[in-house]
């Protein structure tokens, strides 16, 4: 498992984090998610063998917030 930081731009309530963490928690290999509006960012644990950083990153992206990865580091 790892686990990855992303810098998200574009949140601005606590709707906004709540639907970028019901998406990410729904992707297979994705868990212990957690989505702070200030600083604008999201932290998950991993399983590179079933999501990579570009899936998460695009997942975000489709609900309108510019994710750009921050850290990946081994758990």
């Amino acid at each position: 498992m790892q686990t990855l930081v992303f810098d998200v731009e574009g949140m601005t309530c606590g709707g906004c984090t709540g639907s970028v963490q019901r998406a990410l928690s729904a992707l297979d290999g994705v868990s212990d998610v957690h989505v702070s509006l200030r600083p604008g960012s999201a932290s998950m644990q991993t399983d590179s063998s079933h999501v990579t950083s570009d899936q998460i990153a695009a997942t975000i992206g489709r609900l309108g917030y510019r994710a750009r990865p921050r850290v990946a580091a081994q758990a």
